[in-house]
């Protein structure tokens, strides 16, 4: 980003727009210039006249970066009261990814570890090793209530006088 810092002359508070490498666009020495990769689409997803603007484009930043925080944040509260916790966080992250490389990255990230995942849930041993540790837990779970209504019937736990 030019800040006109460098001898191109323009109106103070406005920013060339330097776009993004790989796009057809030439270098100084006329170069065909290229994307390194994995940083295609990264940056900010600023309309262009905000960007013109370099108070306007960081007023922008601003607001995306608390809109983002307030929804982050409402996530937050969400994981221990009910509520789609998770969900929210990751869409104030997408929010701050609008604007912010760092979250484009982490969501990139969080994209591959979650397809990973996946992809090992389906190998079939996988499977068949959770399946069988689910139904291991169940017999725990199903035993111990057995116990439980064996010793003390239908009664609630706190309604229970003689232990």
């Amino acid at each position: 980003m030019n800040t006109g810092s460098d001898g191109i002359e323009g109106r103070p508070g406005e920013v060339a727009v330097v776009e993004e490498a790989g796009a057809g666009e030439t270098d100084a020495d006329g170069a065909k210039a290229e994307a390194a990769p994995g940083d295609e689409g990264l940056g900010s997803k600023a309309p262009a006249f905000v960007k013109r603007r370099r108070a306007l484009h960081l007023s922008w930043q601003v607001g995306v970066f608390v809109i983002g925080l307030a929804v982050v944040a409402a996530g937050v509260v969400m994981l221990p009261l009910p509520g789609p916790g998770w969900v929210v966080i990751f869409a104030g992250m997408a929010i701050w990814a609008t604007e912010f490389v760092w979250a484009q990255l982490v969501l990139r990230w969080t994209k591959r570890k979650v397809t990973e995942a996946a992809q090992r849930a389906l190998d079939p041993k996988v499977r068949r090793r959770n399946l069988t540790l689910t139904v291991i837990g169940l017999v725990i779970v199903g035993v111990l209530a057995g116990i439980y209504l064996y010793k003390f019937g239908f009664a609630m736990p706190w309604n229970i006088e003689n232990q």
